[in-house]
């Protein structure tokens, strides 16, 4: 499969999951908001309504007539209502609306019933159609015969003025009732209102979301995507290293085979051969592994303290007489201060071996490397100089790669494997070390290595700890 598509599908995987959770994430948010503020609104208006019929029952109640005078009384008391089984034409005046305490004819309506529930008065603003049917329930919904929703509330009227047989029961028995409704239109309308711009706030947020997804999704899949470029260059690279040094020693191999027996003092130099290639491909597998180990970093060993001093002068010991075989000048400048530092002490010899080689390996007959350990604050700074061919500056950012080589011909004939800056890089990673180069072509290179100081123990200090043991 081509590692593009595979990586567009998981990309269009990964955008579709994150845009589909958001999704229902926002469905929830916006069913909850829609749910909340209808709720709001509805209790708003029942506590409206019961306020108003409060209002209108403690008017009421006290000139409430009996039951058999209710015709003639409710047309003075409630002017604005019309009587039923009467033409209803009246035109209340505003003292008369307020009295009863509604304003609004065009919102809200009343009705009264006696204790049978038979209609008795109603105002002319009630619903078409409505139902004369006295129906006991608090709290009613129903629609009209033009569509519009209405909510209507019922109230018990009592009487202030029983009859004796009543009185033996309850000092205020039920006259009738009081029915206080209003239209939901503005209500529903609100509703809508409230639909459309959930529903259009949640399209918008949705198509923002989609395209955030897709541009999200792609940052994450980025650095996938190039470590999974690194690994196929690496394996590429790995693969090509590892066929050059096995084609020569199979060739060696079947050479020393077809060799005739007149030519048998000729094997010890093909064995030489064969030796080499064969040490050859040790080192790189062991530098692999190396690198394995250092980006798992799976060591339980604790860090523990260093002396850089001391590896410092025994690297120079040790790479002295490769600098003389060279025709180099290796300088050392180690300060007196015994700097200490937490870190794997192999690991820190090994970072500071490959520079030194690195160094030598790229300068030419008559040069030099000066190696350099320094304090400066609380670091403790390594510095590797040479006179060597130096490194392009757009090859600077690229020499820590693997098997990256700036002159490949003269690395092979040095024997190198393209490793060494690699692990050199893992290594100060792995101990929080700040590695830098600077380097100019033709006029050598330097590579810095600063870690912070575990402690400084100065001469004197280290004769009296040396009388002390």
């Amino acid at each position: 499969m081509n590692s593009h598509q595979l990586f567009r599908r998981s990309r269009i995987r990964l955008a579709f999951w994150y845009a589909g959770v958001m999704a229902v994430i926002l469905s929830l948010s916006g069913v909850s908001l829609y749910r909340s503020l209808i709720q709001s609104n509805w209790e708003a208006m029942e506590r409206e309504m019961e306020s108003i019929a409060g209002t209108l029952h403690d008017s009421l109640e006290p000139m409430l007539p009996p039951s058999g005078e209710a015709t003639t009384v409710l047309k003075r008391i409630l002017p604005e209502l019309c009587v039923a089984g009467e033409s209803c034409n009246i035109s209340p005046t505003l003292i008369e609306r307020h009295t009863i305490g509604i304003s609004d004819r065009n919102t809200y309506y009343i009705r009264l019933f006696n204790q049978q529930g038979k209609l008795l008065a109603f105002s002319p603003s009630q619903p078409l159609g409505i139902s004369r049917t006295f129906h006991p329930e608090p709290w009613q919904t129903f629609q009209s015969l033009q569509g519009i929703r209405y909510h209507q509330f019922t109230i018990i009227l009592h009487n202030h003025h029983p009859s004796e047989s009543s009185s033996f029961h309850h000092s205020h028995p039920s006259w009738g009732y009081l029915q206080i409704g209003r239209t939901l239109e503005a209500f529903d309308g609100e509703v809508q209102r409230m639909q459309w711009i959930l529903g259009m706030g949640f399209s918008i947020a949705l198509g923002l979301v989609m395209i955030s997804s897709w541009w999200l999704s792609g940052l994450a899949m980025q650095p996938i995507y190039q470590s999974y470029q690194q690994q196929q260059q690496f394996t590429a690279n790995a693969a090509h290293e590892l066929r050059s040094p096995l084609a020569s020693l199979l060739a060696t191999v079947e050479a020393m085979l077809r060799l005739p027996p007149a030519h048998q003092s000729e094997i010890p130099i093909m064995l030489q051969t064969v030796e080499r290639q064969g040490r050859r491909l040790s080192h790189l597998i062991s530098d692999l592994l190396l690198l394995t180990s250092l980006e798992q970093n799976s060591s339980p060993i604790p860090f523990k303290p260093c002396c850089l001093n001391d590896i410092i002068n025994d690297l120079t010991e040790e790479f002295l007489e490769l600098a003389i075989g060279g025709e180099l000048h290796l300088i050392s400048h180690v300060t007196d201060a015994q700097i200490y530092v937490l870190g794997y002490e192999s690991q820190l010899y090994r970072l500071v071996s490959n520079l030194i080689a690195n160094a030598i390996h790229y300068t030419p007959i008559g040069g030099q490397v000066v190696l350099e350990l320094t304090r400066r604050d609380r670091l403790a700074v390594i510095t590797v100089k040479d006179t060597g061919i130096g490194i392009a500056l757009e090859e600077q950012t690229r020499i820590f790669e693997r098997f990256y080589r700036v002159d490949s011909d003269r690395s092979r004939q040095t024997g190198g494997t393209g490793l060494g800056l690699a692990i050199v890089q893992a290594i100060a990673q792995k101990h929080q070390a700040n590695l830098s180069v600077e380097s100019q072509l033709g006029y050598g290179s330097i590579f810095r290595v600063e870690l912070a100081i575990s402690s400084v123990i100065n001469e004197g200090e280290k004769a009296d700890i040396l009388t002390l043991l």
